[in-house]
């Protein structure tokens, strides 16, 4: 399948997966899609970038299914078979745990924590040694600040973490791509995207932080630019040798407290946490 204007995420995906080796020969890559832009938009640099990158791997899809009324995976699991990837709708009723059984006043943190186990657990499942998460630059800034203002400290989380229970390991090939280039790219395919109904879209403490530095970048041109830049001169973006291999670092720079980086949180589009 040919997409139009990926050249620039395209690029940058490449950079990003050389720069921190994200990409080995013989990998088994599952993409956690949950029908958002920026998950579509990875599965799509993936699938581009293995047509030439030098190392050899394999793609899987998977999709963790929050058990809302309504949300159909069709379109998704359809745009999937075009493109010759195997995909997966793991079910779960983690909404009517969440919202109706235990009433969460913080169900995002909750959320994240329990859909990352699943699709830890599904890509593992599907025989996949990684599990590649849309994360993108505008998401690094975003997690930078929450992690600041509602935990005091400095940090985001890595490009690359070493799940050593599970063995797996996570990455974010998006990691130089903007989000804006995301829409852009969105804009000029036809490619599915599924509405998810959560409760909490758009009304996240993610949500005020990516307004207030979309405000800021606007009034300080070039802000968002000299914060990625100073985390990673600062090394925020690297994990520590002495680190490597302890699931305990996947949380390095995650804030507890606040929701996770997922789409929903960022973009306000209703996307799930950690997978998006």
């Amino acid at each position: 399948m040919e997409f139009q204007e990926i050249r620039r995420i395209l690029s940058r995906t490449r950079r990003a997966v050389e720069d921190y080796g994200m990409i080995e020969e013989g990998d088994r890559i599952a993409v956690g899609l949950s029908g958002g832009k920026d998950s579509i938009a990875l599965l799509c640099a993936l699938l581009a970038l293995k047509r030439f990158y030098p190392k050899q791997y394999e793609l899987t899809a998977l999709t963790v299914s929050m058990g809302f009324e309504g949300m159909d995976f069709t379109p998704i699991a359809d745009f999937c078979a075009a493109c010759g990837v195997p995909y997966r709708v793991v079910g779960t009723e983690l909404a009517h745990l969440i919202f109706d059984v235990r009433k969460e006043s913080n169900p995002c943190s909750l959320c994240a924590k329990m859909r990352r186990g699943i699709l830890h657990d599904a890509a593992k499942e599907a025989g996949c040694n990684k599990l590649a998460l849309g994360h993108h630059y505008d998401d690094v800034i975003d997690t930078f600040m929450l992690n600041l203002f509602h935990e005091g400290r400095l940090g985001a989380f890595l490009p690359v973490t070493y799940l050593s229970r599970k063995d797996l390991t996570m990455i974010r090939p998006l990691l130089y791509v903007h989000e804006k280039d995301v829409r852009y790219f969105m804009s000029k395919n036809n490619l599915p995207l599924v509405e998810n109904p959560c409760p909490e879209d758009g009304h996240t403490e993610r949500e005020k932080v990516k307004r207030m530095i979309n405000s800021l970048d606007r009034e300080y041109k070039g802000l968002k630019h000299r914060i990625f830049h100073a985390m990673e001169e600062g090394g925020l973006l690297t994990l520590p040798e002495k680190k490597a291999g302890e699931e305990g670092a996947a949380a390095v720079g995650e804030p507890s407290g606040a929701p996770h980086a997922g789409e929903a949180s960022p973009t306000g589009s209703g996307r799930l946490p950690d997978q998006r």
